[in-house]
């Protein structure tokens, strides 16, 4: 079993299957994990299917959750003062969406993409840590990318390129690959 920090061992992990087609799972703060019937048909085996458990468990673990409400308070009460100082110009509703749309693309989603990337990473210690083959983590994702068609371009999305998760897993693959071998395989059956 992977190695989680106290705290996190206390909690009531659970995992749900979601009846949806889409390729898509999510984590919700205090070990709720959530996982589309879609995603079952791209993640080919039970070692593709731990890069994506492992992934969301980084998510909590990392406490992803309260630091992107965090941030979008923040950005909200930000908007909120320049609005308060600005009541009555009459380009005020301009500089509003400028603002915003300057926080989402200067704020939100590169924070949103480093989210995504340190759950891939910690994910990949994780599911090597638990007995499962890192290298599956990299099929996943080229499965993803030939099931999900196209993506916008990557500094208008809230997650990584494919290509860019695959290279970034394959950089941390040789440490990955030593946790892996430190342990029993988890012997799971597809």
């Amino acid at each position: 079993v992977a190695e989680l920090p106290a705290e996190q061992q206390q909690l009531d992990w659970q995992i749900r299957v979601f009846e949806s087609e889409q390729p898509n799972a999510f984590a919700l703060p205090g070990g709720r994990i959530g996982v589309h019937t879609g995603l079952l048909k791209v993640a080919e085996t039970p070692d593709q299917l731990a890069a994506v458990i492992g992934h969301e468990v980084g998510h909590v673990l990392a406490d992803h959750g309260n630091e992107r409400l965090t941030q979008q308070l923040g950005i909200k009460a930000g908007m909120l003062v320049v609005g308060l100082l600005g009541e009555g110009d009459m380009g005020q509703q301009q500089l509003m969406q400028a603002l915003g749309l300057g926080a989402q693309l200067g704020i939100s989603l590169p924070f949103s993409r480093a989210h995504e990337e340190e759950a891939d990473l910690m994910g990949l210690a994780i599911m090597a840590q638990a007995g499962f083959d890192p290298h599956e983590s990299v099929a996943l994702w080229r499965n993803m990318a030939a099931a999900g068609g196209g993506q916008p371009p990557e500094f208008l999305s809230t997650h990584p390129a494919h290509a860019s998760r695959i290279e970034a897993l394959q950089q941390a693959m040789e440490e990955a690959v030593a946790l892996y071998r430190a342990t029993t395989p988890a012997g799971c059956s597809g």
